[in-house]
């Protein structure tokens, strides 16, 4: 198998993480929860994980950055987009024969002609003389018929002219997004609004998303103010739309925008500190690991959200999927109440007492200090 660019472009940033931490395969595969060989496959580009956690977690024991895990989750993003691409180019390559001889197509019969409608007749006013083809009225006989006629059409298009001035009048006056009492906000006033920003979604770097960007800032998310949309500002955005009891669309659509620019949603939340208080309260059995669990999943985040490739995603401090959330009859707003997901997190360790429900995590951090 012909690993795509994007697929390449991934391996290799692994293999440098890799040759960066000074371990092998078997002992990474262990501290980040995954086998040794399924970690050769993945920085051999052979395969690409389904599960982003199952990156995030071997990056972090191999002591990635914030700044390299954004870059590892865009990598990630694009080669997982070409899972499916060897089938559709070799449907390309190889497209299905024609037969040899092809039987003759028959001239298809040309149309019927529609016969063509007779000319309306004109109003009564107008005398027979007046519908004669000028051709056909001799020498100065077509001076009045022309005179006559122009003075018809004129009449009318006064008549059509005023008519379309009263519309756009009367147009202006209603035009939707003006109000009784003052016009309509300018574009220039609030940028997301003009033609140039009309959809601001992952992968584009303009003044539309540092735009998206600063109202976050201000909304108290925390995140970079450059201008880039890439993870950290995904999961601002998305978190910003669950917080505004919106869709979680991921992309400011007109409803977020309207949203963003009314400043009526904070995104102030626990800081880590008091994230990692209240696990210790809760999971009194096994603390630490608990911590440290949360710290792998979220960076003790309460905001934190994570998309996977089937289209589902991961809220909170323990990154509760969705299908996790339906069976605790959550819902992602609860999941961003910190209290609520911990308290969640606990009742799924409960099943088994082991942190089975976070398999990369659980393996990645029996080593991790204490906190």
């Amino acid at each position: 198998m012909v690993a795509s660019p994007h697929t390449e472009k991934f391996a290799a940033r692994l293999r440098m993480l890799k040759d960066r931490s000074g371990r092998g395969y078997d002992r990474l595969g262990k501290e980040a929860g995954v086998s040794g060989s399924s970690l050769h496959r993945y920085c051999s580009g052979l395969s690409v994980p389904s599960d982003y956690r199952v990156v995030h977690s071997f990056a972090k024991v191999c002591g990635a950055d914030a700044e390299e895990l954004r870059e590892l989750h865009r990598l990630w993003a694009l080669a997982d987009t070409d899972r499916d691409a060897p089938a559709a180019e070799t449907a390309e390559k190889n497209p299905e024969p024609e037969p040899e001889h092809a039987p003759e197509r028959e001239p298809e019969p040309e149309p019927e002609r529609e016969p063509e409608a007779e000319p309306e007749p004109l109003s009564d006013d107008v005398t027979p003389s007046e519908v004669t083809p000028p051709e056909a009225i001799p020498g100065e006989a077509r001076k009045p018929w022309r005179s006559r006629l122009a003075g018809k059409v004129s009449s009318r298009f006064a008549i059509l002219a005023t008519v379309a001035a009263v519309v756009l009048v009367v147009g202006f006056v209603w035009l939707p997004g003006r109000s009784a009492g003052g016009a309509a906000p300018a574009a220039g006033d609030r940028l997301l609004y003009s033609p140039a920003c009309t959809t601001v979604s992952m992968g584009q770097h303009d003044a539309c998303v540092r735009e998206v960007q600063t109202l976050l800032a201000r909304a108290k998310g925390k995140l970079a103010v450059d201008g880039d949309f890439g993870p950290e500002t995904l999961r601002r955005l998305t978190a910003f739309q669950v917080l505004a009891g919106l869709p979680a669309t991921s992309v400011a659509d007109d409803a977020t925008k309207k949203a963003l620019y009314a400043q009526k949603v904070s995104m102030t939340t626990w800081s880590p500190a008091e994230v990692a208080k209240r696990i210790r309260a809760v999971f009194v059995e096994d603390p630490d690991t608990a911590v440290a669990v949360a710290r792998c999943a979220s960076f003790l985040d309460p905001l934190y959200v994570l998309p996977n490739t089937n289209g589902s995603r991961n809220w909170g401090v323990f990154q509760i999927s969705d299908a996790r959330l339906r069976d605790l009859d959550g819902t992602p707003l609860r999941a961003f109440d910190p209290d609520w997901n911990i308290k969640a997190a606990h009742r799924l360790w409960s099943v088994r007492h082991d942190f089975h429900d976070w398999p990369s995590c659980e393996a990645a951090l029996k080593n991790t200090p204490k906190s």
